[in-house]
């Protein structure tokens, strides 16, 4: 349960009821991770905003690639809640569970691309050590990958938004909702 208070569906009213609708409408579903900001419903407004820019606008990364990115950050933080909801979309993509399975244990053993590597490679090492990120230019690693610098761009900000989120479902504690990351537009 979470450790703050949360306005649920059938309380809300006014602004909140209408973007807790809106929310529904378009993801097919409300998720725990935004009834947590419920106190303060313009976040979810501006959190859903950044998601969809980030996760399914245009951009040289797949859709799969940016799912891929989002569970291997939340697995490195522990965030089990992520890691589900963000697995069961990647799986919408690979069609393999036990390849999604190991990802989120480890992607060496994953069967997964060169270029997929360097990603999980780049998504783990920014997770971990973002200070000392800046000694070695890891990005050249993405770019001989064959990786653009929008490529690059994008990767970053799934890794920053995925590890922003996992923070705010760790603190709070946001659980997983039954059947997590199922009956979402994808």
């Amino acid at each position: 349960m979470a450790n703050i208070k949360v306005i649920t569906y059938k309380e809300a009213t006014g602004k909140l009821k209408d973007i807790y609708e809106d929310l529904i409408k378009k993801r097919g579903k409300l998720a725990a991770v935004h009834t947590i900001q419920s106190l303060n419903p313009d976040t979810i407004i501006a959190h859903m905003e950044l998601y969809m820019t980030i996760m399914f606008s245009q951009s040289p990364l797949s859709r799969a690639q940016r799912e891929m990115i989002a569970v291997v950050v939340s697995s490195v933080n522990g965030c089990e809640y992520c890691q589900q909801h963000h697995g069961t979309a990647l799986n919408n993509y690979w069609k393999n569970e036990e390849r999604v399975q190991s990802l989120r244990i480890n992607y060496q053993t994953a069967a997964l691309t060169v270029p997929d590597i360097l990603l999980c490679q780049f998504a783990t090492e920014l997770t971990v050590h973002p200070g000392d990120f800046g000694l070695e230019n890891r990005t050249e690693n993405l770019r001989q990958g064959g990786f653009g610098d929008r490529a690059i761009l994008d990767a970053t900000l799934v890794v920053a938004y995925f590890n922003f989120v996992n923070r705010i479902v760790l603190a709070l504690e946001v659980q997983v909702e039954e059947k997590a990351g199922e009956g979402y537009k994808y």
